[in-house]
């Protein structure tokens, strides 16, 4: 059976091909010696040139730290990553450094993400000489080039971070991403601090980039009108791992999984004489450190049978396609 988040896009070798990806934190615990909290468990994924994968999921739920696994900011503890052919794993000192180009990372945080002590374009314009992607004489003119595109101007390149707004930072962050000319951007929440009017602006950003340089997107996100404005597909977390994969006009119409159909049901809808359907989801995710036996959303779910709280349940998959991880679907 095709393992849950590797069904990919398209035809021919995905991008990027993540199997069995592991992230374990050693952690101490109230009582003891250390023990070891598992943020993303067994996790596979590909993602075909061009598409616009969406990961959703409550906050606990791993997204970030699959995210920063995935690209080695932080090293996984177990698993297999595949990008454009090359064991992205067996990388290491100038190799990792000259591949890393390939992969980029937009943060959640404007604020915290660029180092208030440098100007636009050495912010932007340190990536493009660290790799010689251009002459040093034109590093400056390429810098202000990627703040035109991002909906910036050269009069910015000599200003700090802290002189402009969180949308204008944003897109500084995304210019820098740009500059060593990726192929995959993972985007961690990028515009979860920003103003309604100003988010859909950068996610329209976003998107023009992807069809004028041909990007993919890996797209973090707990926001799910954002994830569907934005994806062709939708992977669902739940505690460290996927337990939903789907087309996102499928995923939205048609949720298999109880904690989906939850996360679905509790988004907010601008009509007040809407009435919900379905019971809203109670509790918090449990404790990567001690997570419930079995099926881990157990404890939550609203439809749960007697073995969910004994069996892990296997990946199921269902027309669409779409696959499921859930013991309804047996």
């Amino acid at each position: 059976m095709t393992a849950l988040g590797s069904n990919g896009a398209g035809d021919g070798t995905p991008l990027l091909r993540v199997r069995n990806l592991t992230k374990e934190f050693v952690v101490r615990a109230h009582r003891g010696g250390p023990t070891r909290l598992r943020a993303v468990d067994d996790l596979d994924l590909d993602l075909a040139p061009g598409e616009t994968v969406g990961m959703v999921g409550e906050s606990g739920c791993g997204k970030s730290t699959a995210g920063r696994s995935i690209l080695r900011l932080i090293e996984p503890t177990a698993g297999t990553i595949h990008f454009d052919g090359i064991d992205f794993r067996s990388l290491k000192g100038q190799r990792l450094r000259r591949f890393r180009r390939h992969l980029q990372y937009v943060f959640q945080d404007p604020y915290s993400s660029l180092n208030p002590r440098m100007r636009v374009a050495d912010l932007v314009g340190e990536a493009i000489r660290v790799h010689g992607l251009r002459p040093k004489g034109e590093v400056r003119g390429r810098v202000a080039e990627l703040l035109e595109i991002v909906g910036l101007g050269e009069a910015d390149l000599d200003r700090y971070p802290h002189e402009f707004s969180g949308g204008q930072r944003q897109r500084i962050g995304v210019a820098r991403a740009l500059a060593v000319e990726p192929k995959l951007i993972i985007a961690d929440e990028p515009v979860s601090a920003l103003d309604v009017s100003i988010q859909a602006q950068v996610l329209n950003l976003l998107i023009d980039l992807r069809e004028q340089f041909h990007l993919t997107y890996l797209f973090i996100s707990h926001n799910l009108s954002v994830v569907r404005h934005i994806s062709d597909r939708v992977v669902v977390m739940y505690l460290g791992r996927i337990v939903e994969e789907a087309a996102a006009e499928q995923l939205f119409a048609q949720p298999a999984h109880p904690y989906t159909r939850a996360l679905l049901a509790a988004e907010p809808i601008p009509d007040p004489a809407h009435r919900a359907t379905h019971v809203p989801l109670k509790g918090e995710v449990p404790s990567p450190i001690d997570p419930p036996p079995g099926c881990p959303f157990h404890p939550r779910c609203p439809d749960a049978l007697p073995h969910c709280a004994t069996d892990v349940p296997a990946v199921h998959t269902l027309p669409g396609p779409q696959q499921v991880r859930c013991h309804l679907y047996q």
